[in-house]
């Protein structure tokens, strides 16, 4: 009987350490994927140190010293909403310029903000460092 119930523990430990890992953006290995779960963590989920995680020291450093998601898409992104939806660049034009260990991910947002409809686009440089996508620089906006 107790072999049993080290099998069930070891069992439960394995699932709870996988379901982790589906919150854990920097194990992304794609760059538009990392960019869209970033803009997620910051306007849907509210959660500034999940944001921060996949960010270069000095961004995540600017990021996490205003405290509060609303903070950063007010001062950082010149932006609010509510609730958004984050969509990859698909009209035609290079949506991701990827290099060896660089990419320019270009990505729509579309959401509301006090009941107003808030469409935008913003542009983010992302490197790879030790096989991860992190987000060096918010780039100036391409229109």
């Amino acid at each position: 009987m107790s072999i049993i119930k080290y099998i069930l523990l070891s069992l439960a430990i394995l699932t709870a350490g996988c379901n982790q890992d589906k919150d854990d953006i920097t194990v992304i290995d794609n760059p538009e994927l990392v960019t869209i779960a970033f803009f997620n963590a910051l306007y849907n989920e509210k959660d500034i140190k999940k944001a921060a995680s996949v960010c270069a020291p000095k961004l995540s450093r600017i990021i996490l010293h205003y405290k509060s998601t609303q903070a950063v898409g007010r001062h950082l992104f010149n932006m609010q909403f509510d609730k958004v939806e984050v969509a990859p660049d698909s009209s035609g034009v290079k949506v991701r310029e990827q290099f060896k260990d660089a990419a320019t991910i270009t990505v729509f947002l579309s959401g509301t903000y006090l009941g107003d409809k808030v469409k935008d686009v913003k542009r983010l440089s992302l490197v790879q460092v030790d096989d991860k996508w992190i987000i060096d620089k918010i780039l100036k906006d391409p229109f």
